[in-house]
């Protein structure tokens, strides 16, 4: 209000104060300004709503005036009418064209439809000779949807000399029913029949709106009512401060039990939370991730022929050898210790964060309080991080210590052999048909073409590249198998391929046996093999690229006795790592959470007996609780007073708000009943009964002409030289 300590009685006061009002904000020579000025009338006569008096349109500047005053006064209103509350009362004289209106023009912007306009004419009384409003208030040259009515004001000299407004409204209404061209429109017009219409479209309209807005405040109450209880009340006694600790760490507790539990009241639908992301990570991260990794995708053929060949050592291998494959399955059992422990690390943090989305609005009063308790779950949520980590790391050990072939889900030698064999001669039969493909290609080339190829061919024997020699006869070979088969160890996987090494090697033992041996001097040997030289071995050797049958069969095998037995390991993982973290981590915090805070928060840890109440526990935690940390943790910062108080009387508010519209009559009949033409006091207006103090709906109004004005809470923006308005 604008002067919210003193009550005016007189009109002609309010009228001077106005005018006073103006030329403090906007000077004496007719400036403008935008700032309202508040009236607040009590009376049991008028209408109870707003009425915002806006000035007519200025086309040219005078005095202190801008050059946009036009585009200013426009601007205002229109931030006005465009509201949807809001009832236009578009004021035009009936001395001018009604074509040439403003405020119907603006009204017809704001309010295409007409929904909420109302033609107001004035100055029916001042028009020329022979004129008449007639058609202007039948709506016959512009028509309006909620018609218009006329008024007859009182002028500038009835003001002068205090015309009472009963006098007014009493003049007005023998103007119309005296002069037979409005005759016959006497019941609507008049600022009687202006009000009754007024009070008709303010019923429709709390009629349309009531429910809507009942429920708006109900809504409204739950929510302040949660947030005026978020901030609690002061206490100031040691015991009511106890029992208040006590109460928030308990209901601290008990919402990051349900938090995780998914029993949260305010449990979010458009997104994952609380534990259903702790489940996410589980199966949707660490298992998939797991899943997706081929335990054989970082070793290539050379580097598991490589491997064999370090476990024979010395010797060729008969058999496939048991050391390569749990050397390189320990290799990938390695690989799982990483995301596993990353794993927990991600349940960590969930659980972080988890933590500070509870009672986010209850300990908002108390930050050091708030602090604190942050501090003890992270501490306590990284002590249950180390156990859930060191299992996992035992867990990774212990597959890596025992590798147990002997599972039922692993493949086994037999079956990885059979399928290895199938593998190699799949092989062997797509390149014996890419080769055929290319023996054809070579026979379509020309001579000279085939005879460069020979030359190649030639060329690489020189170079020590010799073809295979052929094979020895049976009888031989199994000569030599005995003695291999002595210094070979197996761990069951049979085969019936020799390495190449042997065969080579039997070759040259049987050439050696056949041939007769000569002495020739010490000399002549030297000569004969004087131009043989051995090249020194590199510092680095690794296998030959080209791989025989037998070594592609071991390699074969290999690999799917590691895809086999990692199957069962990432199992067995993928089941005992959530298991881990879950029991150390998860169900541990929520177990000991509230002891942790007890014990943390408290010099001593109190046990009690069943038979002792609640308010003596209370005592005896009082007594052992820290007197200094007990008003530092529970200091609220001025803030969160500010917003108790600011919540405790929009709370105020609202309840009384839902109180008033319980009391409104439902019907338009009642509140038509309520409307009692015959009693009425000095102002001449009509009571109305039923209807409470409200705002429920605006009532703005745009001329260039003085018009009466009956408002609980005029807001007058205005003209300096132009308020001579009552």
């Amino acid at each position: 209000l604008h002067r919210p300590e003193k009550k005016f009685f007189d009109f002609r006061e309010i009228r001077k104060e106005i005018q006073a009002e103006t030329e403090r904000e906007a000077g004496g020579n007719k400036g403008v300004t935008d700032k309202q000025i508040r009236l607040k009338i009590f009376s049991p006569n008028v209408l109870d709503i707003t009425l915002v008096d806006l000035p007519g349109l200025t086309k040219v500047p005078v005095g202190d005036q801008p050059s946009d005053i036009e585009a200013r006064i426009r601007t205002m209103i229109m931030s006005y009418i465009r509201r949807p509350s809001c009832l236009i009362l578009a004021v035009t004289p009936a001395n001018s064209d009604l074509a040439n209106s403003d405020a119907l023009q603006m009204a017809g912007v704001a309010d295409p439809d007409g929904n909420r306009t109302i033609g107001v004419i004035t100055k029916l009384d001042i028009m020329d000779r022979g004129t008449d409003a007639r058609n202007f208030l039948l709506g016959k040259v512009i028509p309006l949807r909620l018609g218009y009515v006329g008024v007859v004001n009182r002028s500038q000299e009835d003001i002068l000399l205090n015309r009472t407004i009963k006098d007014a409204l009493i003049a007005e209404e023998k103007f119309f029913n005296s002069r037979p061209v409005y005759s016959d429109l006497a019941d609507r017009c008049g600022v009687r029949q202006l009000a009754k219409k007024l009070n008709q479209i303010l019923v429709q309209h709390i009629q349309t709106v009531l429910p809507g807005l009942k429920s708006r405040i109900s809504a409204a109450l739950v929510s302040v009512a949660k947030e005026h209880s978020s901030y609690g009340e002061i206490t100031e006694s040691k015991a009511g401060q106890g029992a208040l600790l006590l109460n928030i760490l308990s209901k601290y507790s008990e919402a990051f039990s349900s938090l995780i539990e998914g029993k949260n009241e305010e449990m979010s639908t458009s997104e994952l939370s609380g534990g259903a992301r702790i489940h996410y990570i589980f199966q949707n991260i660490f298992v998939r991730s797991l899943e997706d990794v081929d335990p054989c995708e970082d070793l290539t053929d050379d580097d598991i022929h490589t491997a064999i060949q370090n476990a024979t050592g010395p010797k060729s291998a008969l058999f496939v050898p048991e050391v390569p494959f749990e050397v390189l399955i320990r290799r990938q059992i390695a690989r799982l210790l990483d995301p596993s422990l990353q794993c927990a690390r991600f349940i960590y943090d969930e659980l972080i964060k988890m933590s500070h989305r509870c009672m986010v609005n209850e300990l908002q009063r108390f930050p050091v309080l708030r602090k604190r308790m942050d501090e003890v779950i992270g501490n306590f949520l990284r002590e249950g991080l180390e156990p859930s980590e060191t299992m996992i790391g035992h867990f990774i050990e212990m597959e890596m210590d025992y590798i147990n072939t002997s599972h039922p889900n692993f493949i086994g030698g037999s079956r990885a052999v059979e399928m290895a064999l199938q593998q190699v001669k799949s092989s062997r039969i797509a390149a014996a048909s890419a080769g055929k493909k290319e023996t054809a290609d070579a026979d379509k080339l020309p001579n000279a073409d085939k005879s460069l190829k020979s030359r190649a061919i030639l060329a690489r024997q020189v170079n020590g590249m010799l073809p295979d020699p052929p094979v020895r006869p049976a009888p031989e070979l199994e000569k030599t198998i005995p003695a291999a088969n002595n210094t070979s160890s197996s761990w069951g996987i049979s085969s019936i391929f020799g390495g190449y090494d042997n065969r080579q090697a039997a070759k040259e033992n049987a050439t050696s046996s056949s041939r007769v041996p000569v002495a020739e001097p010490i000399q002549s040997l030297e000569s004969g093999y004087s131009m043989i030289h051995l090249r020194e071995p590199p510092s680095v050797l690794r296998p030959s690229e080209t791989h025989s049958d037998q070594e592609a069969i071991e390699i074969a095998v290999t690999k799917l006795l590691l895809r086999s037995y990692y199957d069962i390991v990432r199992k067995n993982i993928e089941d005992c790592v959530p298991k881990a973290i879950m029991h150390f981590l998860v169900n541990h915090t929520k177990r000991e959470l509230h002891n942790v805070f007890i014990k943390k928060l408290y010099r001593h840890v109190v046990c009690f007996s069943s038979s002792e109440s609640i308010s003596s526990k209370t005592f005896l935690l009082l007594l052992l609780f820290r007197d200094n940390l007990f008003e530092e943790m529970l200091q609220e910062p001025d803030e969160v007073s500010i917003k108790r108080k600011r919540a405790r009387e929009m709370l105020r508010v609202l309840q009384q708000a839902w109180r008033t519209l319980d009391e409104l009559p439902l019907e338009a009949e009642a509140a038509e009943r309520g409307y009692d033409r015959t009693s009425t006091d000095t102002t001449g207006l009509p009571k109305i009964h039923g209807l409470p103090i409200s705002s429920l709906y605006n009532s703005s109004s745009s001329s260039n002409d003085s018009s009466y004005s009956a408002s609980p809470k005029p807001v007058k923006s205005r003209k300096s030289g132009e308020l001579n308005k009552p």
